[in-house]
C-alpha cells in the first residue's frame, strides 16, 4: 500500500465499501491492459479475482498497483488525426497546379528582369 500516494482514496479510506461503478472502472482497466499487453493472461485472471471478491478499497490495492498511476493527460486530437510520417507537417505530394503556375511566373518575371536589363546597358 506504500506505493500509492496518501491522497489516493484506496489509502487514505481502505474500509470504505466498493462501490459498482468503481469495480465497473477498474475492470475496464484490466481488460485495456491486458488487451494492450502490460499484463500476462495469469495476471489478468488473478486481478480479475481480486476486483470482484474485494468488499472495501483496501482489498482493490493489488489490482491498483498492477495497473500502475494512471496517465494524467489525454492526446491531443491533432496527433491522433495526423497520417504524415513523424516530423513531417502534411503528406507529402506531387506539386498541384498553383504551384506550378506561381514557379513559372517567377521563372518569366526573372528572365524579363534580365532581357530588360541586357537591352538598357547594350
Amino acid at each position: 500500500m506504500e506505493q500509492l500516494p496518501i491522497s489516493s482514496k484506496y489509502r487514505s479510506s481502505p474500509d470504505a465499501p466498493v462501490e459498482e461503478q468503481e469495480r465497473a472502472s477498474l475492470s475496464e482497466q484490466l481488460n485495456a491492459a491486458y488487451t494492450e499487453g502490460r499484463i500476462d493472461s495469469e495476471e489478468y485472471h488473478r486481478q480479475l479475482d481480486v476486483l470482484f471478491s474485494a468488499t472495501r478499497l483496501g482489498d482493490l490495492v493489488p489490482v491498483v498497483t498492477a495497473l500502475g498511476p494512471r496517465p494524467t493527460h489525454q492526446t491531443p486530437a491533432i496527433v491522433e488525426s495526423g497520417r504524415a510520417a513523424p516530423g513531417e507537417l502534411t503528406e507529402s505530394r506531387r506539386p498541384g497546379g498553383l504551384a506550378l503556375v506561381v514557379t513559372g511566373g517567377v521563372v518569366a518575371g526573372v528572365v524579363l528582369v534580365v532581357l530588360l536589363l541586357t537591352l538598357l546597358l547594350l
